[in-house]
């Protein structure tokens, strides 16, 4: 399987700083009104920040509007999850912070999304060929499934989009995404916030 086109790369780049400085300016007085309804559900910060591995697994902070209670006691993310916030989750609003992630260079506008610093020693080295490209804030996972899909599918979608990678490709994507977002597709799997914990391959199997 080849990788990414590397003649693109740099055509995405500048795409990502070009898209995302617009979105963060056209959108701002959309991030304004959401930040004052995060302070007053759910108060300060207003801002999730997270350690999450980007392009060849380096290590950055991802910037999205705080939907959870704060992680106090024995209580579980579907606990944290408060109603608010599962509302801004299913418009995908608490993702407009990671426009500056984009802008920043952490993140692209496609791609796979970041997941969890622990589970970098989890994956075959075929799942770690995600991060062979900078991680995005929508992909091929999130148009064809999202949280319904297993790890084992969603794993083998960024897999393909690494070896796939192009202009047209993208754009696809990112017309998809619009119809995701507007029906609300595979936010969460039943009984879970979101997904359940990715475990390694050997324990997890293909799902």
């Amino acid at each position: 399987m080849t990788g990414a086109p590397r003649g693109y790369l740099p055509v995405k780049r500048m795409l990502d700083v070009l898209a995302s400085g617009l979105g963060l300016l056209v959108l701002s007085p959309v991030l304004l009104g959401v930040a004052v309804a995060v302070a007053v559900n759910l108060g300060r910060p207003v801002l999730f920040v997270q350690n999450r591995p980007g392009l060849h697994g380096r290590i950055f902070r991802l910037y999205k509007f705080r939907t959870m209670t704060p992680g106090e006691g024995p209580a579980s993310d579907d606990d944290r999850l408060t109603p608010f916030g599962r509302a801004l989750r299913s418009t995908s609003l608490d993702e407009l912070p990671t426009l500056v992630n984009v802008l920043r260079g952490d993140m692209s506008l496609v791609g796979p999304r970041p997941l969890l610093v622990s589970y970098l020693p989890r994956y075959t080295p075929e799942q770690a060929r995600r991060h062979e490209v900078r991680p995005g804030v929508t992909g091929l996972v999130q148009v064809s499934g999202r949280n319904a899909l297993s790890w084992h599918e969603k794993f083998a979608l960024d897999a393909e989009y690494v070896a796939r990678c192009s202009f047209a490709l993208d754009v696809r994507i990112l017309a998809r995404t619009v119809r995701a977002v507007l029906l609300r597709e595979g936010i969460s799997q039943a009984g879970h916030s979101t997904a359940p914990e990715f475990l390694a391959e050997s324990t997890e199997g293909a799902l």
